[in-house]
């Protein structure tokens, strides 16, 4: 299975509700959708948890997400600058 599909929550929950609601076992929905089974352990145990704490913790992740690229950013303006001083004592030497 490729990395970084992602699959609209609508499909999570129906996936969820066949395996949950239905009885269908983790194995046949994960075949029958295209789905690994790892994805869909995930999504039943993400979707054990209330509604609450679920968007506390999607908007975490997103936060995470957000703080990571901005790091990202800031180090490589920091290296940047390094490399700009470094080379500009250089000449004037």
């Amino acid at each position: 299975m490729p990395k970084g599909i992602r699959y609209a929550e609508e499909f999570k929950r129906d996936a969820v509700s066949q395996v949950t609601d239905r009885g269908y076992s983790v194995q046949e929905v994960s075949v029958r959708l295209g789905i690994s089974t790892k994805s869909l352990y995930s999504w039943i145990k993400q979707y054990k948890k209330p509604e609450s704490v679920r968007l506390k913790e999607t908007d975490q992740a997103r936060e995470n997400r957000r703080l990571k690229a901005e790091l990202a950013r800031v180090t490589e303006e920091r290296d940047i600058l390094k490399k700009a001083t470094a080379y500009f004592a250089r000449e004037t030497k």
